[in-house]
């Protein structure tokens, strides 16, 4: 990058963290049962809830209790539950056309990110119904308040419940985009393990990965405050001590609780601090071949961290501490590797692969041009890089050519299990 960009990116990143103590963060009150929701909605004065899901999730039942708890209470519901994972403006406008036909004011996003992506993006154009979602990308661009939002994460890893941020990709052109305002944290989060029992072992490694890249990107970032680097520490610790647990038995119920715990404390600590290249290439590969999103932080994650280099070596070593992985006499280099190790092995561990085999070389420069717009300024990132230098990445996603056929099937072994993306556990 040169040399103006890099001052201006920085100048930017600067201006953004003098301003962090003065800007109307918030933290949504967290609950921990859906069958608590109905209390909510009569103290708001609210009178029909829209449910903003995915097809996977009804398919399982996941919304059977909240949905006997709505029932009980005789508040009136709609559903829509057409999400899909890397949610689309097709998406919103439709459940914004049944948000309006069936007299709703107040909406819960029921699932992975995607939905709770949508119910936002839902909430943005209810409150601006003048202005399309395009020209509220970016930041501070909704500025209205939004009817009753409450937000049920089906998934540990988004952190989604927690941020002002929505994801949504243009049905048409597939560019994927955020959408960053205050209004749009979500006024409840519930925190319920009993609606990720279900969640299949490979979403379950690849969700809580998702978290673990909110929580290391956000730390080492330039943008940390005392509080943002407690909860990243927090949810590291807690990811470490319980996402194989989770991953090798689902029912186990405080393991998933604490998974629960670590994606919403990495999503305080990366919706004040940001996040970084990771997310921005995961991104550009989730709008343009619907690419999972915890699966793609998962894979990208340890390379990023490697090209960082030396600079993050102290903020590793911390977090391999918090980790379990070194103490804190451990030499900061050498903890800074066992961290990233970890990282790789638990992949290993996961069956979560190195490479992302849609990606296409004729797209790479739009790809790295997508990535870069997102990322520079906003996100204060350790090292900077422009759109050529995150070319590299994309060339390292992609598989080697195979030998022969025979090597194609060993190296190309499918790293997503048979069926377990219908259910919408990807994130944003």
């Amino acid at each position: 990058m040169n040399t103006l960009k890099k001052i201006y990116c920085r100048t930017f990143q600067t201006g953004l963290k003098i301003a962090l103590p003065f800007l109307p963060y918030r933290t949504p009150k967290v609950v921990g049962s859906v069958t608590v929701l109905p209390e909510v909605i009569r103290r708001k004065n609210c009178s029909k809830v829209l449910i903003i899901t995915d097809a996977g999730i009804r398919k399982l039942g996941l919304t059977v209790r909240l949905e006997k708890a709505l029932d009980r209470d005789g508040i009136p519901y709609c559903i829509y539950d057409k999400t899909v994972a890397n949610p689309t403006t097709v998406n919103v406008s439709e459940a914004i056309d049944l948000y309006k036909t069936e007299g709703c004011d107040c909406i819960i996003g029921f699932g992975g990110g995607s939905s709770m992506d949508c119910a936002k993006a839902v909430g943005a154009c209810i409150a601006k119904p003048k202005q399309t979602l395009a020209k509220m990308k970016g930041i501070l661009k909704v500025h209205k308040k939004l009817p009753l939002l409450m937000a049920v994460p089906t998934t540990a890893g988004t952190g989604s419940e927690t941020t002002l941020a929505a994801v949504i990709t243009d049905a048409q052109t597939r560019h994927k985009y955020a959408i960053n305002d205050f209004p749009l944290i979500p006024r409840y989060a519930v925190l319920d393990p009993k609606v990720t029992l279900s969640l299949p072992p490979f979403i379950t490694a690849t969700t809580g990965m998702d978290a673990l890249t909110h929580a290391v990107e956000a730390y080492i970032g330039n943008s940390t405050t005392y509080g943002t680097r407690k909860d990243a520490l927090m949810a590291v610790k807690l990811i470490f001590e319980n996402i194989d647990t989770v991953y090798e038995d689902g029912s186990n119920v405080e393991a998933r609780r604490n998974m629960l715990r670590a994606s919403f404390y990495a999503g305080c600590a990366f919706t004040k601090s940001y996040v970084g290249y990771v997310h921005a290439i995961a991104h550009s590969l989730g709008g343009e071949y619907n690419v999972p999103h915890g699966l793609a932080n998962a894979v990208i994650l340890p390379m990023v961290l490697k090209a960082y280099g030396e600079t993050i070596h102290k903020k590793l070593a911390r977090l391999a501490v918090a980790a379990g992985l070194a103490d804190k006499d451990t030499p900061c280099d050498e903890a800074a590797e066992r961290f990233i190790s970890a990282i790789q092995d638990m992949k290993k561990r996961f069956g979560i692969g190195d490479y992302i085999p849609e990606i296409r070389e004729t797209d790479v420069p739009k790809l790295a041009h997508y990535a870069d717009k997102e990322a520079n300024p906003l996100y204060p990132v350790p090292v900077l890089m422009n759109a050529a230098e995150l070319e590299t990445f994309y060339y390292m996603l992609m598989p080697e050519p195979a030998d022969s056929a025979e090597d194609f099937e060993e190296s190309n072994e499918p790293v997503v299990e048979e069926g377990v993306t219908k259910h919408d556990g990807t994130g944003n």
